[in-house]
Order: C-alpha cells, then sequence, then structure tokens
C-alpha cells in the first residue's frame, strides 16, 4: 500500500518562491529542514492535506535551472476558478490556458509548471 507522501521542485531562490507559493497557492511553511547544503521547505494548504510540495534550495547554486522538455507538473483544484483566474493573471504568471477545457497552468519563478482546474469538475 503506498500514499502520496510529497512532490519535489527545486527552487533557486528560496524566499521567493516562498512568497509566489503564498501569493499564488496560499501555501504555507508547515515544516523545514537545514540539510548543510541545501534546505527542505515543506508546504501545504489551509485544508491540511497530506500531500506537501517541498522546494529544494542549494545554497550554492547560482545558475537557474534548465527544465529542458519537462513535462510534469502540480495540479490543484480550487472552488474560486475565476477568483484564482483574476489572481494569477495579476500575477502575469498564467504561461497557457485551454478555455474548452477550464484548465490553465501557471508557472513559478523557476518555471515550474502548475495546472489550475475547477473543483467541481470529475477526474
Amino acid at each position: 500500500m503506498f500514499k502520496f507522501a510529497h512532490t519535489n521542485f527545486q527552487v533557486s531562490d528560496l524566499e521567493r518562491s516562498l512568497k509566489f507559493y503564498k501569493e499564488a497557492l496560499n501555501l504555507t511553511e508547515k515544516s523545514r529542514t537545514d540539510c548543510g547544503d541545501f534546505i527542505l521547505v515543506y508546504l501545504g494548504d489551509k485544508y491540511n492535506s497530506q500531500h506537501r510540495l517541498e522546494l529544494k534550495y542549494f545554497k550554492d547554486r547560482k545558475e537557474p535551472y534548465n527544465l529542458g522538455d519537462n513535462k510534469t507538473h502540480l495540479a490543484f483544484t480550487t472552488k474560486n476558478f475565476s477568483t484564482a483566474h483574476e489572481l494569477h493573471e495579476k500575477m502575469n504568471c498564467i504561461v497557457t490556458e485551454n478555455k474548452a477545457m477550464r484548465i490553465y497552468f501557471i508557472a513559478d519563478p523557476d518555471g515550474n509548471s502548475i495546472e489550475i482546474l475547477p473543483e467541481d469538475d470529475d477526474f
């Protein structure tokens, strides 16, 4: 038996990423571990979901990450789809949208892709 634990994104500027995830998705820090060369920060939602977003920050890394053809993404649902869309438009972080499917994607400061979809859709 397996249960989801977390999803990892590597970030180049921890404070910038924490600010983005708070503003864009209302995620807050649940725990932090300093591992010497890197820091792990686990973010969670206000619903106390067990799944976490793990931000891994290498202290000495200076260059941005090259995601190449990476098409992986994290997905979030929201009961307030239009309000969320307005916020993300204002933040200028929407990178692609499919109005027919009622989904759109935002990118975090490192280019990681996050799908936003209405909570009322069936999967």
